[in-house]
């Protein structure tokens, strides 16, 4: 803790409560069971507001305690750094790459395409590797939701998948 006073960022523990009861007041209007596992989306997104709201209270509760928000040693980062633009436009592209390319790339590709941009972003260039683990982390997901009965798509439309 530093000796001059800092302002504390309540909003950010309200951000992350309001946006996790909104994921949760949106689950009730999903179906809480379908599919073959018996888990229906309703579920997973009420799963997720709940986790929010519960992490935005914990958040709350540092904040009151008047826990630093300072970089630690383990996290390498210097607190005084400007933040690179450059790997915001590339994190940024990457969660907005979906709302582009889900219904004519699929779900498989969309999810490749996300990771390998926000890799990219953290200093990964490794970008065969980074294509290979998407592609499979989306296949995988796909599958696995479409296992649940939820419908996220083709898997490749281009192709009639």
């Amino acid at each position: 803790m530093s000796a001059t006073p800092q302002r504390r960022p309540w909003w950010l523990a309200l951000a992350v409560i309001i946006i996790g009861a909104i994921w949760l007041q949106q689950g009730y209007g999903l179906p809480d069971a379908a599919g073959y596992g018996g888990v229906g989306p309703g579920a997973f997104v009420m799963l997720v507001g709940l986790i929010l709201i519960l992490l935005g209270l914990a958040l709350m509760a540092q904040i009151a305690r008047g826990d630093s928000f300072d970089p630690q040693e383990a996290e390498s980062a210097e607190a005084g750094a400007a933040p690179s633009r450059k790997a915001f436009a590339f994190a940024a592209a990457g969660a907005g790459i979906p709302l582009l390319t889900m219904q004519s790339l699929g779900f498989p590709l969309t999810a490749m395409l996300a990771f390998v941009l926000v890799t990219h972003a953290f200093g990964s260039r490794r970008l065969v590797l980074d294509s290979v683990i998407g592609l499979v982390l989306g296949g995988i997901c796909w599958a696995g939701f479409s296992w649940l009965g939820v419908t996220l798509g083709g898997a490749l439309p281009l192709a009639g998948w």
